[in-house]
Order: structure tokens, then sequence, then C-alpha cells
């Protein structure tokens, strides 16, 4: 099966900061999209890649488009607020379905990663251009497959904690600072018959998703997230009258979720 991805990019320090244009002058989704296809395809892994941006955000993650992605990528950071709230809660239920996220960076704060968790998604930063140290802390998971220990990524803002989430299922990175903070960089979360993995590395004024071993997690992560081979609708609630189980019904016993 094809594996359908969308990469969404707010795309709006690229039009505004010439630091940023300088490093990505065709937009920081650019990168990202054709990194992914290019270590895919090296993996032996058919893949479809997309675009989506906020400028065009009512097409390119209408219901049809979202229904036809296994794994959307999300970069946001100056304009959360203006992903309006009925596609923010589109792609959350996307999520419950069996669709894949992937929030980079400062999307912690965008409005799909906080309406998953629940919580204020808060957390401590700076940005110096400090080096930042990516260990792995769980090397048999397969976002962690072939990614270096630890990545050095040598200018990048400073997140540390506490970072205001709640307790990931699985914790795959750790960061460390030069200014001695430490960060859960890569943390994996279930949410309904989804996936979702939170991976912090790549401010915009720093070519980070131009590095191998940064774009080397990305990939994997798509690769992880993509929805498991079950139907896509979220498990519901019946009527379940007594005795449902015991195979006197037309459906017999076997209930599939």
């Amino acid at each position: 099966m094809t594996l359908r991805i969308a990469v969404f990019g707010e795309n709006r320090h690229e039009k505004v900061d010439p630091k940023v244009q300088e490093i990505y002058p065709e937009g920081m989704h650019a990168v990202i999209a054709e990194a992914l296809r290019t270590l895919l395809a090296a993996d032996g892994v058919e893949a479809e890649v997309r675009i989506a941006l906020l400028d065009d955000i009512e097409e390119s993650l209408s219901e049809e488009a979202l229904a036809e992605t296994d794994v959307l990528t999300w970069w946001g950071h100056m304009a959360h607020e203006d992903v309006p709230d009925e596609i923010a809660e589109r792609v959350v239920r996307r999520v419950h379905e069996g669709m894949g996220l992937i929030p980079l960076h400062s999307a912690h704060y965008s409005k799909p990663f906080k309406k998953l968790m629940g919580t204020t998604c808060n957390l401590l930063w700076r940005n110096e251009g400090e080096e930042e140290r990516v260990w792995t802390v769980n090397g048999s998971h397969p976002i962690a497959r072939g990614v270096p220990h630890p990545i050095v990524v040598p200018e990048q803002e400073m997140y540390g904690e506490m970072f205001d989430i709640p307790a990931p299922d699985e914790l795959v990175f750790v960061s460390s600072f030069a200014g001695g903070e430490v960060f859960r960089s890569g943390a994996v979360f279930r949410r309904g018959k989804g996936k979702v993995f939170y991976f912090s590395p790549g401010d915009q004024e720093y070519p980070v998703y131009r590095q191998a071993e940064i774009q080397r997690v990305l990939a994997n992560a798509v690769v992880w997230a993509r929805p498991e081979g079950r139907e896509a609708a979220p498990v519901k609630i019946a009527n379940a009258p007594r005795d449902w189980f015991r195979g006197d019904d037309e459906d017999g016993v076997a209930r599939v979720i």
C-alpha cells in the first residue's frame, strides 16, 4: 500500500524573515517533503508526499484530503491561532480514526497537538543558538533505526523541562543543551487508533531540517505512524443486549473493533 503523507507548513517565517529565507528559500516544508521522498524511496517504501500550507488549508486539509492522508507532519509557530478550530478538530478526529500525526518543534502549541494532549504543552525556551544533543533512550524503537547516538545539532533553540504534556506512552529521545537543560524531545503517544510522535529539533532560524540525521528520524517516524491494517473508524458506543457474545445473533460471536 502506498504511504500517503501530507507535510503541513505554516510558511510565515519564510515570507518575512530574511534569515529564514536564506536557509529555506523554498520553505521548510519543501525541504522536509523532499527529504521524505528521497529517504523513503531509498528504503523501498512506496510513498506519495504532498505539501499543505496555511494559505490553502481549507483545501489541503479538507475532509476529503485528510481522508486520503495516512500521516500528517505539522510545523507551525507564529500563526497557530490562524488555524480554524474546525480544521483542528478535523485533524484530531482523523488521528482517532487512525491517521498518524508528527508535530514538529513549536507545533507543541498547535491546536491539534494541544487538543490531543489535553494540557497546556508549555515549556521553557531560550533562543541563543546553543548546541543540542539528541540522545536515544529507546534504541529498539523503529523511529530510532539508523539514528546516531547522539545526534549533534550545532545550533538550535533550547527547549527545556518542565514540558507540560501527559506522560508519553514511550520516550524515544531526550535532548541536552549547552546551557545544562534537558528535554523530552522525542515522545510517542497513542490516541484512539492513531499514533503521534512529537519531535522538537527544528527551529526556523537554523538549518536543522537539512541535517541527514534529523531527516532519518522523520522518515522513520512517518513509516512507524502509518495506520495499522484496521478499519479507519473510531470505536463506537453501542447498546449491548444481554448474551450478545454467545453467538445466537446473525453476526456471530466475533466482533471486529
